[in-house]
């Protein structure tokens, strides 16, 4: 939490937390809760986790609930829904989810599909969760995003939150589902304060998973985003809004089961939308979002075409200003705004 960080609202006590401190919380709370709650990862335990998001876990709930495995994916994602399938709850911590690769049979065959193929009879209350999507200079083999990979498969929920209320909220209830949740976090948001409101502070606090939130009121376009290209694009809006542009900019929240409605309601008030992520873009949430569009009772409202902003369709390049290229600026999202609007 970041020192004299105290906000007074209206009587409320608002507080400023990193995003990584939210994660933290979330996860000293439910195992608190909770005793068949546990973490296991590389680097969890005695090391306060590789990017500390677990820091004071291990000090505090021992060897038995937070737990360092060897370098191998697939070994301890397999105990971990072996451990599900036996009734404890899982947290499964992938250093980052590029490595969920070596994993990702039991995460798609052994923890997606259990429940259905048992008739109902064997649920798996696992998430998997840890940075997703490109860092900085880490180069193409850790630089993607996984949102459109686990969001493509039925029974997988994919969770992917923006700021310190998205993280705690959200991990709380991924936690408490019966069902296998991935939950992308990103890297460069960890250390990034945001306000927290007292209410969020709650150890009852949770975010239903499946329901979008719309982060800011506008009539002219819609701008869909998920994780940390939700900030791009109210950064974009603000610049937008010195020009008579009024963005209604919504925060997906989760990737599947996706709020539809939500986007679909502003498309009707709006007449536009263009949709922001850091994916590639064959195939990629973007995509999905316009097909359902495209499908649904807004399509009649729309009065342009839908526009994607999404990563460029190459391996991640490691030079930085390459790199920049490579992924949604906002100088791309305003560029995009004014295309939709044909301005």
């Amino acid at each position: 939490i970041v020192p004299n960080g105290k906000i007074y609202q209206g009587g409320q006590i608002s507080l400023r937390v990193t995003v990584r401190d939210a994660l933290n919380q979330a996860m000293d709370e439910e195992l608190e809760r909770d005793e068949r709650v546990f973490l296991l990862g590389e680097e969890v335990a005695q090391y306060d986790g590789a990017y500390k998001v677990s820091r004071g876990l291990w000090k505090k709930y021992g060897d038995k609930r937070i737990i360092d495995t060897p370098i191998s994916e697939m070994g301890f994602a397999g105990i971990a829904v072996g451990a599900a399938m036996a009734g404890l709850r899982p947290i499964c911590e992938f250093m980052t989810f590029n490595f969920s690769m070596q994993a990702i049979d039991q995460v798609i065959n052994s923890a997606a599909k259990t429940y259905y193929m048992s008739a109902g009879l064997q649920p798996v209350p696992i998430v998997f969760r840890g940075p997703n999507g490109a860092s900085a200079g880490v180069a193409a083999q850790h630089s993607q995003c996984f949102a459109a990979w686990y969001a493509h498969c039925p029974g997988l929920k994919v969770v992917s939150p923006w700021n310190s209320e998205d993280a705690k909220g959200l991990l709380k209830a991924a936690i408490r589902d019966n069902n296998p949740v991935v939950f992308l976090e990103n890297e460069l948001m960890y250390g990034v304060p945001f306000e927290m409101s007292e209410e969020c502070q709650s150890k009852d606090f949770t975010i239903p998973i499946g329901k979008a939130k719309v982060e800011r009121q506008g009539n002219h376009v819609t701008l869909v985003s998920h994780s940390r290209f939700v900030g791009h694009c109210l950064d974009a809006a603000v610049v937008l809004a010195k020009e008579g542009i009024e963005c209604e900019v919504i925060n997906m929240r989760t990737i599947r089961p996706m709020d539809v409605e939500a986007i679909e309601a502003s498309v009707m008030k709006t007449n536009h939308l263009v949709t922001v992520e850091g994916g590639w873009p064959q195939f990629g949430v973007g995509a999905e979002i316009c097909a359902r569009i495209m499908e649904g009772p807004a399509f009649n409202y729309l009065d342009a075409p839908v526009t994607r902003v999404t990563g460029v369709d190459i391996p991640m390049p490691y030079a930085k200003i390459l790199e920049d290229n490579s992924l949604p600026q906002i100088k791309d999202i305003i560029f995009s705004v004014k295309k939709t609007l044909n301005i």
